[in-house]
């Protein structure tokens, strides 16, 4: 979808879809599932964890911060990474609230 394309939709749409993509790669999940049972990590601990290059793990964690879910800090020489407990709370009531929509079919 390109850029002028999202702005037919809501800024709600679009932050729903979003969420959706950072939950569209396994990396991503695999990461937010290691945040989640550490509460902090550093880089690093994800690559060896991770079967993926520094580089690919950086360019996750990169898309995570971006979308809100993550948020990092320097600590010393490295980045520390947590999941950013507000965004993370926002995102789950959207994503409950599209789910909460079905009905059933049929």
């Amino acid at each position: 979808m390109g850029i002028s394309k999202t702005q037919a939709f809501s800024k709600r749409q679009n932050q729903i879809a979003e969420y959706a993509k950072a939950f569209s790669h396994p990396a991503r999940v695999a990461i937010i599932e290691h945040l989640l049972k550490k509460q902090t990590c550093i880089c690093g601990d994800l690559v060896d964890v991770l079967p993926l290059s520094q580089s690919t793990v950086s360019q996750h964690l990169k898309e995570l911060k971006r979308i809100g879910l993550i948020k990092g800090e320097v600590a010393g020489p490295r980045m520390c990474y947590c999941i950013d407990e507000k965004a993370w709370k926002a995102a789950g009531e959207m994503l409950n609230d599209i789910f909460a929509l079905f009905k059933g079919c049929c």
